[in-house]
Formats: structure tokens, C-alpha cells, sequence
């Protein structure tokens, strides 16, 4: 892989973290996962970086997961950081998808949540089913007019992705209609329902967020810390740290369920089969406006 999967720049106290795999519409393989760790923990060791955002090169933010690309399984072996649990690459099984899953999805975003500098997450295009728990992960969202969130994983028959947010995010009606339906959402619905906060043109989707982010620099930064914490348990006291837990074991059921009675952990669901499950959504829900 001779292209950085994950660049990082300074604009004045902002570092911009950009996932780089526009070819995939920033699917999120393993090293794309240590890089933007490496590149968040680069931002909060310089004491000049006030605000991080959280960007994706291309027409998306990201399509989540990399389920299906030649570079999928692409990786070397990383010091677990997020978790205090053996690596993955060497075992088999469950074992193995606990291992990593652990590591790489919930471990890594709960580390992210608790970053001691403001996130913004800027979404363009689609932010689908793995992508939700990057920019979940961060502390607000700023998204472009064609924006669209889903996560569609139910259709694998896994209870949604594995930063199991939904419910906060979303409230658990909508949180409900988005799991049992996978349809797609636009970036007003998000923002009526409270997932985002501001929705701005797509040309000036950069702009905004980094305007957005030098007011809240202008904070003091111990105080955003802390106030930041403070959000951030009061969540957890109304029950996410101890929902994601839970849930996250139902997800492991069920790829342990789907390996015992299909041929995969995923269902036999692809990347192909899952482009022809939104498509046909996506038509079904235009059809019906």
C-alpha cells in the first residue's frame, strides 16, 4: 500500500484527520483504523491543536466497514491499544472476531470518544453502518446537504454495528425504525432528529466545520476537557457504556449463529449483495415519496 490510508494537516489550531481510500468510499480496513488512531493521538500530544475534525477524502465520508476490498484483511501486527485482550490474527473462530471486534471497532472508538480535545466529524455522501460509529465517536457533526446515514447490518442478521449507540443517538423509536428498516436517512432528518448538528451546503462543508471549530478554540481548554468528560459520563450514567457492552455480546450471538447455520459470519451478505439490498431501498423509498 504505497498511498496513506489517513492524512493529517494543521489549519491554524485544527488538526484535519482525512481518511484517504476514496477508491472505496473510505471503507475502513484495520490499517485505516491504526492510522487514524496514530494521526488522533498526533493531534492531542501537540499542545497547538485546540479542535480535531474528522473529514473523508472524496465523494464520502465513508461506507464503513471494508468487507469486500483486495485490501481487507491487509495488516501487520499492531500493540493492542484499546483493548487489554490477546491479537486477533493468529486465532480462529469466535475467538478470533471477539478478538479483533474488540480491538478495532468498539475498543478503538470508545478510546476516540474520550480524546481530551473537541472532535467534529465531517460528513459528506454517504456515512453508512461502521462510519456512524466514527462520527458517533466524535463530539459533534457537521454534514453536507447529501448527507445520508443508514446502518443495514440487520440485514445480516446482526442487532446494528458494534459501537451500539443508536438508542443515544437517535432515541429508541428512531433508532428502532432505522435497524428494522435499513433505509437510508438525509442529513435534515439527522439533524431533526438531533444526530447532527448543522447542516450547510456541501461547497462549504469545510469551511463551516473549520469555522465552527476556531470559535471553540477560542475556549479554554482545560474547561472544554472537562466539560467534555462531563457530557461524556452522564451519557454513561444514563446506561450507554453498559448498553454497548451488552449489545455487543448479542452481536457476537449472532455471527457465532450465522457461522453455525450458513456459510458466514456475515450471512452470506457481500459487498455486492449488500449495494443491491440499498439500491433497492433506496428506489423503494424514492418511489414512495
Amino acid at each position: 500500500m504505497t498511498t496513506e490510508v489517513v492524512t493529517y494537516e494543521r489549519h491554524g489550531s485544527a488538526a484535519i484527520v482525512t481518511m484517504n481510500r476514496p477508491q472505496y468510499r473510505n471503507a475502513q480496513n484495520s490499517v485505516m483504523t491504526y492510522a487514524l488512531d496514530a494521526a488522533f493521538t498526533r493531534a492531542v500530544e501537540d499542545a497547538e491543536v485546540k479542535t480535531i475534525l474528522l473529514a473523508g477524502n472524496g465523494d464520502h465520508f465513508s461506507a464503513g466497514h471494508d468487507i469486500g476490498t483486495p485490501e481487507r484483511d491487509h495488516h501487520v501486527r499492531y500493540d493492542n491499544k484499546a483493548a487489554l485482550w490477546w491479537d486477533h490474527v493468529d486465532r480462529v473462530g469466535g475467538d478470533q472476531r471477539y478478538a479483533r471486534e474488540s480491538e478495532v471497532y468498539l475498543g478503538m472508538c470508545r478510546r476516540w470518544r474520550e480524546i481530551p480535545k473537541p472532535t467534529i466529524a465531517v460528513v459528506q455522501g454517504a456515512c453508512i453502518a461502521g462510519a456512524l460509529m466514527l462520527a458517533w465517536s466524535c463530539d459533534l457533526i457537521v454534514a453536507a446537504d447529501d448527507a445520508f446515514f443508514s446502518d443495514p447490518v440487520v440485514r445480516m442478521g446482526i442487532p446494528g454495528v458494534e459501537y451500539f449507540a443508536h438508542p443515544w443517538m437517535l432515541g429508541p423509536r428512531r433508532a428502532k425504525e432505522m435497524l428494522f428498516t435499513g433505509d437510508r436517512f438525509s442529513a435534515a432528518q439527522a439533524y431533526e432528529w438531533g444526530m447532527v448538528n448543522r447542516v450547510v451546503p456541501r461547497a462549504e462543508l469545510r469551511a463551516h466545520a473549520l469555522e465552527l471549530a476556531e470559535k471553540i478554540a477560542a475556549m479554554p481548554q482545560f474547561g472544554l476537557a472537562l466539560t467534555k468528560k462531563a457530557v461524556n459520563q452522564c451519557e454513561d450514567l444514563m446506561g450507554m457504556r453498559a448498553g454497548m457492552d451488552s449489545v455487543f455480546g448479542l452481536h457476537h450471538f449472532a455471527h457465532a449463529h450465522n457461522a453455525e447455520v450458513g456459510a458466514d459470519s456475515l450471512g452470506g451478505m457481500n459487498v455486492e449483495s449488500m449495494k443491491a439490498s440499498a439500491a433497492a431501498r433506496a428506489t423503494e423509498q424514492n418511489g414512495a415519496k
